[in-house]
């Protein structure tokens, strides 16, 4: 399926690795230029040189930090034109209440939602002054299924479903589509580390992480490129009368 993605430009916030790497490579695949915005340009230079040696397609990087508001409006105001927006950047700690303290709640939601909203509020502005555009928030399962191993991400994973419905909802009258994915666990370099945590607090032993796998659907996690090709269908034109509406990607956990 040719999803008419050649020769938009997309930026993909936390695009050097994970979910939003490989979101990257399949709008490159797809012949979408790219704006790559991490912390770290390291990790960034090492994403920008793979699209690049795969694909015809331009890819500039932004170093930044996205919890910090000049920050995003600055990686706004260095590619205010782009198509697609993917807002992925954000990773919300595990714990209880009593173990996630109010720095650390703060400094998690400043990145993801704040984050996320934030950017949101640039972008679309500049999409519905064109009347045209998409953004895709990656949001998370937590959102719908409230953990409270995991409460300041339950918490700010639902903000961010009932955010992206209320822009999605209205978003359409001016020519611009919202749309969220929530995906399940996903197997990238911070769950395995999430995981590893969690065992050696469990079992006092980080190499039995795998153990946890053997409980999701169908035996594994989902993989990062499975989220991606979903995200690449949400932001391109076969999508055009989807807004304002959360994808589950999860291998069926969330109906369980």
């Amino acid at each position: 399926m040719d999803l008419q993605l050649a020769g938009k430009t997309a930026l993909v916030t936390g695009g050097s690795k994970g979910i939003g790497l490989a979101v990257a490579k399949v709008l490159a695949a797809e012949g979408c230029h790219l704006h790559l915005a991490a912390r770290t340009a390291a990790d960034l230079e090492a994403a920008r040189q793979d699209i690049a040696s795969r694909h015809n397609v331009g890819v500039e990087t932004h170093a930044c930090d996205l919890s910090d508001s000049a920050d995003q409006k600055a990686l706004f105001e260095a590619c205010p034109d782009v198509d697609i927006l993917v807002n992925n950047a954000g990773a919300i700690p595990v714990g209880d209440l009593l173990a996630v303290d109010e720095a650390t709640w703060r400094g998690a939601w400043d990145l993801k939602v704040f984050g996320f909203i934030n950017l949101c509020r640039h972008f679309y502005g500049a999409m519905s002054g064109r009347g045209d555009g998409v953004i895709v928030n990656v949001i998370g399962l937590a959102g719908e299924r409230a953990s409270y191993g995991y409460i300041a991400g339950s918490a700010g994973n639902a903000s961010l479903m009932h955010f992206t419905r209320a822009l999605g909802g209205r978003s359409g009258d001016h020519g611009v589509r919202v749309v969220g994915v929530n995906p399940g666990r996903t197997a990238t370099e911070r769950m395995v580390y999430m995981l590893r945590h969690q065992a050696e607090k469990e079992f006092g032993d980080p190499e039995r992480w795998e153990q946890y796998l053997a409980q999701e659907p169908m035996g594994r996690a989902g993989r990062p490129e499975e989220v991606a090709d979903l995200v690449a269908f949400l932001a391109s034109p076969r999508a055009a009368y989807i807004t304002g509406t959360i994808v589950t990607i999860d291998g069926g956990k969330g109906s369980r």
